[in-house]
């Protein structure tokens, strides 16, 4: 699986490091108005060596952009996160 889309799927549960058995294939992610998705940081994912694009807009995941490192989401071209996120949306 290279890609993940899913769009305001309220009977969508679980936690985001559920992923982690795809890090090294998944290259897109959006997870996006699907607010039972939850209970973890978003930087789970940091190191997912393909990912391009990250947007979990309108979930409940976690996490501080201030911790993001130089060696974090190397690939990464977009990204959208929620306002539970420091640093996410508005």
């Amino acid at each position: 699986l290279r890609e993940l889309e899913c769009h305001l799927n309220h009977a969508m549960f679980g936690n985001l490091s559920s992923l982690r058995a795809l890090k090294d294939n998944l290259e897109k992610v959006v997870i996006s108005g699907c607010r039972h998705v939850h209970g973890s940081n978003f930087m789970d994912l940091a190191d997912f060596s393909r990912l391009r694009v990250l947007d979990l807009r309108s979930t409940t995941v976690t996490g501080d952009i201030r911790i993001i490192r130089e060696n974090d989401f190397k690939v990464l071209e977009e990204l959208f996160l929620p306002r539970t996120v420091y640093g996410g949306s508005r």
